[in-house]
């Protein structure tokens, strides 16, 4: 037209407007609008349309707003109350509505349904719901199925607002639906989809059962909904039924029931359905084979069965970004991080719940450092993060014990509104526990909006690893006041407490209570737990009894804590046994060879501690070395038994000689019985000096401001000597000192640990 001089008329413009705007060319949609002198409502009204349906409302405003009064028609207003409504802002599209029937234009069925959409998103009180009908009945378009659907959603929405009794406000819905004058699937769908999104599942599948037609989208919303409610046997009967009726199973039908599978742990029934969709979807199209198969990526990894997934991943004609996520995903829930960095790096495009999942994965493997800097690179490269995404970054500064970074990043969440996010103040609790400020963990626990099982497991934790073992029964107990139901994960961290503060009659009667009140059948840990709370306490006799008793086989977590016990309690023939059972179940685990020698160590058998060593090096077992760490200034420093690597260690050498001729003249000799080589008593007492954790207190002590609170990590377990000296340093100082070890926390002031000398 250009090129040959045509000059189109009005018609022929608002044409061409459309054919741009159906193209997503909308600039020059808007450009050629912008040529006409007079446009008419057809132009003003496709391009309102069109930036609706982008969500360029702003745009969509500005035209109408722009276009007189006297032009405007009910179509015109339709559009943009329709644009308001599919972009959930339904207070616009009633404002409007109510703007419309001032200005005298006359509402037609296409504009009911619009407003009812939006008006959805927003009731909350039955009384609105029952305005609005009065409204369609007064119009005269209550004989549009479309008005009809729109009502009836209107009604199940309302239903869902904790502001009315869902009951009563159900009923008024069926009672719409059953009169109205015509039914379609969008009727019956709404009207299931309202039972099941208020915990009426019978009444949903009543309604089903009624039905004459046999119309896939609705017994598809019914499978969908056991699904989401753990229903699975009711899921497959239902998908068996619709099979044996011969009615049309899609997609949406597989990827439900195949959902079921995966979040119940059934596999062989997935991979029986696997095996259906193979055999009868001949020439599946791209979005089927698609979305089927990123449910079964899930299956599959959900069930133990990652290289499988992979198999499917790798053969899949198309992937997008969920089918890269789901493998992502079960590489990190497989602990196969290594994997899940390489293939990571392969994605080619990446959405923030991957660099959730991968933050994740990092933290809960212990790469904490390596989570903080993906955190910061997904920052870096315009990714703004979520809830989760902070969580993740929190759980490494728990592991880490970076006290600064984590209040940094507590911060930044409330700076960001994420302060009532359920995950991240979970990940706080256990964040502030963890690097040894208990008073934080609390006053973010009693702070939070809304707690959950996560959240009193988490604080009952942080009780039990700082000694506070009354307390957490105590909070233990109102959780239960709170009719919060415990779950495995609580009496594990309940057992935890009572094995820290040496609560036997407690941690029996909570170990009892698991099966007879609550129908936990005790796993594992619980028993290792158990076991490690009577052999503390020098309980051998119902500890080994409780070992015969499991249902069973004892693992090695239940063998190596009778060993530590016996390493305690010095009972020696019963720690051999543990000890050789330990060898044959994880033969390369350093930690039952290291136990073993200091028990031989304790009472002097150094030949027997040469042989335990011979055994390590003949089996290729490499102790991990101890290490202790402080964070100062916003700087990690690191120690190690006998360092020399640190540019500072000589001065620190200095100041613990020091030190010591201070702690001496309070009564404090070196415990010689904790070093674990055949050597004289001054190379011993040289020996004790140079353990990480004295070395880190030492440096943390000369470095930071007088009162500041001192507090070191260690990766392994303190040794007695060390515990004793730390309790004499924060004496001759006068300042707190808090060690977090590989079990618990110590908390030492004016010579004293809040352990009690029991750990």
């Amino acid at each position: 037209m250009i090129v040959s001089g045509f000059k189109p008329c009005g018609h022929i413009l608002n044409r061409l407007i459309d054919v741009y705007c159906k193209s997503s060319n909308f600039s020059y949609a808007h450009q050629l609008f912008d040529q006409i002198p007079k446009p008419d409502i057809v132009a003003r009204t496709t391009l309102i349309t069109a930036y609706s349906a982008i969500g360029n409302l702003t745009l969509a405003r500005k035209i109408f707003n722009e276009t007189p009064l006297s032009m405007r028609d009910t179509v015109c207003y339709n559009a943009m109350i329709t644009g308001y409504s599919r972009n959930n802002d339904g207070y616009a599209s009633i404002r409007l509505f109510g703007e419309m029937r001032q200005g005298g234009f006359r509402p037609n069925d296409l504009t009911y349904t619009t407003v009812l959409r939006g008006a959805a998103q927003i009731v909350d009180f039955e009384k609105q719901c029952q305005q609005l009908h009065c409204a369609v009945v007064k119009s005269g378009t209550g004989f549009a199925t479309s008005v009809w659907n729109a009502l009836l959603s209107v009604y199940v929405r309302c239903a869902s607002s904790p502001l009315v009794a869902s009951s009563s406000l159900m009923g008024e819905a069926r009672n719409l639906f059953n009169e109205m004058p015509e039914r379609d699937e969008l009727s019956w769908t709404t009207m299931i989809t309202g039972y099941i999104r208020n915990e009426d599942l019978h009444a949903a599948r009543e309604l089903l059962d009624g039905m004459d037609e046999r119309m896939e989208v609705v017994w598809n919303a019914m499978i969908s909904g056991y699904a989401h409610h753990n229903s699975f046997q009711e899921a497959l009967l239902l998908f068996r039924k619709m099979r044996l009726l011969g009615i049309h199973q899609d997609e949406f039908t597989y990827t439900s029931v195949i959902s079921s599978c995966a979040n119940n742990g059934l596999f062989q029934l997935g991979k029986q359905v696997h095996a259906y969709i193979l055999r009868t979807e001949a020439k599946p199209t791209v979005d089927f084979s698609l979305s089927v198969n990123n449910t079964l990526l899930t299956l599959y990894y959900k069930c133990g069965k990652l290289d499988e997934a992979r198999y499917i991943f790798n053969n899949m004609p198309v992937k997008d970004l969920v089918s890269w996520n789901a493998i992502l995903s079960g590489y990190v829930s497989a602990g196969r991080i290594q994997e899940a960095k390489s293939f990571f790096k392969e994605m080619p495009e990446r959405s923030i719940l991957t660099w959730t999942v991968m933050i994740s994965g990092l933290a809960q493997n212990g790469l904490g450092e390596e989570a903080m800097k993906l955190f910061n690179q997904m920052r870096l490269e315009g990714f703004e993060p979520c809830d989760y995404a902070f969580s993740g970054a929190i759980t490494s500064c728990a592991a880490l014990g970076a006290l600064e970074h984590g209040r940094q990043l507590h911060a930044q969440l409330i700076s960001l509104g994420f302060d009532s996010s359920l995950s991240a103040a979970n990940a706080l609790i256990t964040m502030y526990a963890r690097c040894g400020v208990f008073e934080d963990a609390n006053s973010v626990f009693l702070t939070m909006p809304y707690i959950d099982s996560v959240s009193w497991n988490a604080m009952i934790a942080a009780l039990a690893q700082h000694g506070h073992g009354v307390q957490a029964i105590d909070l233990f107990e109102k959780m239960l006041k709170a009719d919060i139901l415990p779950d495995r994960i609580t009496f594990l961290v309940i057992l935890s407490a009572c094995s820290h503060a040496g609560l036997v009659k407690e941690g029996r009667h909570y170990f009892s209570s698991m099966c007879v009140s609550y129908g936990i059948s005790p796993d594992e840990g619980h028993y290792a737990r158990m076991i490690d709370l009577l052999c503390r306490c020098g309980e051998f006799t119902e500890a080994k009894g409780l070992i015969e008793s499991m249902p069973f086989e004892p693992g090695g977590p239940i063998w190596e804590a009778l060993l530590a016990g016996c390493r305690t309690h010095g009972n020696m023939d019963l720690g051999i046994q543990a000890a050789e059972r330990l060898f044959e179940l994880v033969p390369q685990h350093d930690g039952t060879y290291i136990l073993l020698s200091n028990l031989y160590a304790a009472i002097g058998r150094w030949d027997d501690v040469a042989k335990v060593r011979k055994l390590m090096r003949d089996r290729g077992v490499k102790k991990e070395p101890g290490c202790s760490w402080i964070d100062i200034e916003n700087m990690v420093h690191v120690f190690l038994v006998d360092d020399t690597e640190h540019p500072e260690v000589q001065a620190v050498y200095k100041y613990l000689e020091q030190l010591g001729l201070e702690m001496r003249k309070l009564g404090y000799l070196p415990d010689t019985k904790f070093v674990l080589h055949d050597m004289q008593s001054e190379h011993k007492e040289y020996s004790l000096s140079t353990h990480s954790e004295k070395l880190a207190v030492a440096f943390g002590l000369m470095k930071l401001p007088l009162r500041a609170t001192i507090r070191v990590f260690k990766n392994l377990r303190i040794c007695g000597d060390c515990h004793t000296a730390i309790k004499f340093m924060s004496r001759v100082v006068g300042r707190d000192i808090i060690v977090r070890d590989a079990k618990r926390f110590h908390h030492f002031r004016n010579g004293e640990c809040s352990c009690g000398n029991y750990w």
